[in-house]
């Protein structure tokens, strides 16, 4: 498999597109993170104190910048989520193979930010449908872990309808050694 951090690929089924994000994406994203009802499904753990909440357009812009930037850098990949009913992006999923002294070590790391109105199960698991498995080559990793925390029901049912566990590990943040719960894990080759 290519080098994802030299050529992303461009991932679909019938109801969504996954791909880098462009700073075109935006006005559409603004809807997702200018939300504060879909802020408590953020995982912002170990982000240095950020949740991601964008009060303006401009903040979006900015945030974009900052990831694209760590994608040129080797440091994750920013995917957008786009619905292919309304050619908008609805969300983005946060990539990276994590190496840390802890039970998530060599570990694909998946951030799923959605727009309130796709943060069903039914999305979530169509989503899930298109990157879950090529995460495993692509980021070189033998598991991929997300945050679901209680309250995120629907959440939760697509990623046990799709495979994952809820983990009774918890991740521990490199950068504020915090432990960090809630994380749903699926591994290589278990289905």
């Amino acid at each position: 498999m290519k080098d994802v951090y030299k050529e992303c690929p461009i991932l679909e089924n019938d109801r969504f597109l996954i791909r880098l994000i462009t700073q075109e994406d935006a006005a559409d994203l603004f809807k997702v993170y200018g939300d504060k009802m879909a802020l408590p499904f953020f995982n912002s753990d170990n982000c240095h104190g950020t949740n991601f909440y964008c009060a303006t357009q401009e903040m979006v812009e900015e945030s974009i910048y900052y990831w694209l930037k760590e994608y040129a850098e080797g440091g994750f990949v920013r995917f957008t989520i786009v619905d292919k009913a309304e050619w908008a992006a609805v969300g983005t999923i946060e990539l990276f193979n994590r190496r840390a002294e802890d039970y998530f070590n060599d570990c694909g790391i998946l951030r799923l930010d959605l727009r309130t109105d796709h943060e069903n199960s039914r999305d979530i698991a169509s989503i899930l449908s298109i990157i879950t498995e090529p995460a495993f080559d692509l980021f070189h990793c033998s598991m991929i872990a997300t945050k679901a925390p209680i309250y995120a029901v629907d959440r939760r049912a697509a990623l046990e309808a799709a495979g994952y566990e809820l983990s009774e590990e918890c991740l521990i943040g490199s950068q504020d050694h915090k432990a960090y719960d809630g994380y749903w894990v699926k591994k290589r080759g278990v289905e």
